[in-house]
């Protein structure tokens, strides 16, 4: 048996990047930080990459902001490439998202897309 199953909280780093494909699918992609259970409270966040498709990425492109907090269940997958000014390989972890549940309240968006507080100070 085997199993690779990613499930994580956290605030996004930033509002949600689209792409449309002319196959009509699209692609949402942005980076979550996630606090530790930590009785550190200095310790920095743990940042995620996401990979949201299809339906599920237009409801993040419409409804995720910088700042919002949201759930997310998917699978961890690796991107390789090889870079192009020093041919070396790379690779970086991505999670790509199955299912995304929008943990902030609608006043909490509003909040933030208006300036009216800092989602920052939770980082």
């Amino acid at each position: 048996m085997t199993l690779n199953k990613v499930h994580l909280v956290g605030r996004a780093g930033r509002d949600p990047d689209i792409k449309h494909f002319e196959s009509g699918k699209m692609v949402c992609n942005f980076a979550i930080a996630v606090n530790r259970n930590s009785s550190n409270r200095d310790d920095p966040p743990d940042w995620f990459d996401l990979e949201i498709w299809d339906k599920t990425a237009e409801i993040a492109a419409n409804y995720v902001k910088k700042g919002g907090l949201v759930g997310v269940t998917g699978s961890l997958k690796f991107d390789r490439w090889t870079d192009r000014n020093t041919g070396e390989e790379r690779q970086k972890s991505v999670i790509r998202v199955d299912r995304l549940e929008l943990l902030s309240s609608r006043r909490d968006n509003e909040a933030s897309s208006f300036g009216g507080s800092n989602p920052d100070d939770d980082f």
